[in-house]
């Protein structure tokens, strides 16, 4: 008797098991559908961030796009520099003295000092030197 004792228990213990795992079961089904909501929500917002990553503003091709804007403009930048530099030593060279006036008068004038003799040669083409390089 003792032996069917405990094939009774070990069955008690067997239904019992079995109606845990079935309860277990179904707590499972209840929660799949949020692990699968979970699960497609992370999707979406990783591919809307792969979207903007490769396509929208701040995407890699507009940083690409920006750095050589940049590169065009601080070379721009530099030749700008260069003929602010060249203007400025002009200005200090006008304030300084008026030999700068004069060659200037001279050349886009055509000033001539009083005493002085204007010669202008012609060249065989029929305008002179000066004319053809304005």
């Amino acid at each position: 008797m003792a032996r069917k004792g405990t094939q009774k228990g070990r069955g008690t213990a067997a239904v019992a098991g079995g109606a845990r795992a079935r309860r277990d079961a179904g707590e499972a089904l209840r929660r799949r559908p949020l692990w699968w909501l979970t699960l497609s929500v992370l999707l979406v917002v990783l591919f809307g961030l792969q979207v903007r990553l490769w396509f929208g503003e701040g995407s890699l091709r507009h940083v690409m796009e920006l750095r050589e804007r940049v590169e065009t403009l601080e070379q721009e930048n530099a030749a700008l520099r260069e003929r602010n530099r060249l203007m400025a030593a002009d200005v200090e060279e006008l304030k300084a003295g008026l030999d700068k006036v004069e060659e200037i008068a001279r050349r886009d004038l055509g000033m001539i000092r009083e005493g002085e003799s204007f010669f202008m040669v012609l060249e065989p083409g029929g305008e002179s030197g000066d004319d053809a390089s304005r």
